[in-house]
């Protein structure tokens, strides 16, 4: 992996990112339970962690690495979205989406995608 920048904590938000970790979605909560928090990828991944001016979904440090799950309204929010990854792609974070019903319909490609995308980081 390279040296990438500090990404800093926002201090501020994380009153909010307890309250969202209280009421996940339910794409959220099934990727959490069966891909990130059961540690199958041999990675430590926070929910809803404050990165700069953002709360991101979920968040791997030791890989720079962010989860995002997008549901509907993220239809609406693209341009916000897009300058949002290209905020926290300057700390040299990647951004891996995946859409909500990617999550609840089809797992196994999320698993394989989210597989794909460490081994490309760790190269």
């Amino acid at each position: 992996m390279t040296n990438r920048s500090p990404v800093p904590y926002n201090i501020k938000l994380k009153n909010r990112a307890r309250e969202l970790r209280k009421n996940q979605t339910k794409a959220e909560q099934c990727i959490w339970e069966q891909l990130l928090r059961k540690n199958k990828s041999g990675y430590r991944f926070l929910r809803q962690k404050p990165l700069d001016q953002f709360i991101v979904d979920f968040y791997c440090s030791e890989l720079q690495l962010v989860v995002e799950i997008d549901g509907d309204i993220h239809k609406e929010q693209k341009e916000y979205d897009y300058h949002r990854t290209l905020i926290l792609k300057s700390f040299g974070l990647t951004i891996l989406r995946f859409s909500n019903n990617e999550v609840l319909e089809d797992l196994e490609s999320v698993e394989t995608r989210l597989e794909r995308e460490i081994k490309l980081i760790l190269k």
